[in-house]
């Protein structure tokens, strides 16, 4: 492992319908109350369960939501933010930016659930295997000379 942490971004459209707890996350940030140093984005800090972004799935906490119906939500106070989910409407729009966390390096073609190496006991255990084989073979001989 080299220890280097890297990050892929991706953004996704996330059209959801207000329920009876609104749309189910909690947001922190904003210019008056930065979340990130040196982002004064609008961030999710808490889905609700069973609200409308958690039966969604694809919102999660950390994102950094861009935009709500279109409008930007770049250099806004944390209460405009606030105020601007309050007034979205019944179905709304979110464009929203994921920053997963990927250790050592590019993420490689793999199936779900694949490890991204050969596990050291597909190595060991055939190393193993033939040092104890060639250790009997060796001993018979010696008993027999």
């Amino acid at each position: 492992m080299n220890g280097r942490v890297d990050y892929v971004v991706t953004e996704e459209e996330i059209n959801l319908t207000r329920g009876p707890s609104g749309l189910g996350f909690n947001i922190v940030g904003g210019t008056d109350q930065q979340y990130v140093s040196n982002d004064s984005g609008i961030f999710v800090s808490r889905i609700k369960e069973n609200g409308a972004a958690a039966l969604d799935g694809r919102l999660q906490e950390g994102d950094k939501i861009l935009s709500v119906n279109g409008q930007d939500l770049k250099n806004l106070l944390h209460q405009d933010a606030v105020d601007l989910f309050r007034n979205a409407g019944y179905a709304v729009s979110l464009r929203v930016q994921h920053r997963l966390q990927v250790q050592n390096g590019p993420i490689g073609p793999q199936g779900e659930g694949e490890p991204s190496g050969i596990p050291i006991a597909m190595v060991l255990v055939p190393v193993f295997a033939l040092t104890v084989v060639a250790a009997w073979a060796f001993m018979r001989y010696w008993q027999r000379h």
